[in-house]
């Protein structure tokens, strides 16, 4: 019984490296090392300057410290967003075929998409 145990343990541990390989891309995994020239290769990982966002976490008061790997994260959740952002925006853009992403767009973009509802009124002057 003892041993079936110890199979079923190194069964499970497989498993666990499989969906690892799955979920972060080898790209990734050099992000956890604080080597300076690791910290370069990241920022070219990423579109947005690291830097800029850096400065916009320390203006929240409520952020003391912030690690290499969060900042990361956050600049590429960044991206996302803001890559999402503009292609619902350029399908209105697009539907009223023009060429160019206006503040009207990015406001349908905001009221049809429930998961940018917290943005409506940001674009109010």
């Amino acid at each position: 019984m003892d041993q079936m145990e110890e199979n079923e343990i190194e069964l499970e541990t497989v498993v666990l490296d499989d969906t690892a390989d799955e979920i972060l891309p080898p790209s990734t995994e050099k992000i956890a090392t604080t080597n300076i020239e690791e910290a370069n290769k990241v920022e070219k990982i990423v579109r947005f300057p690291v830097t800029r966002i850096k400065h916009l976490v320390k203006m929240d008061p409520d952020v003391n410290l912030c690690s290499q790997e969060a900042l990361f994260l956050i600049t590429k959740t960044t991206e996302f967003f803001v890559e999402c952002l503009s292609k619902e925006a350029y399908s209105y853009t697009s539907q009223s075929k023009k060429k160019t992403v206006q503040k009207r767009d990015v406001e349908q973009a905001i009221d049809a998409v429930d998961a940018l509802a917290f943005l409506e009124g940001v674009l109010d002057s």
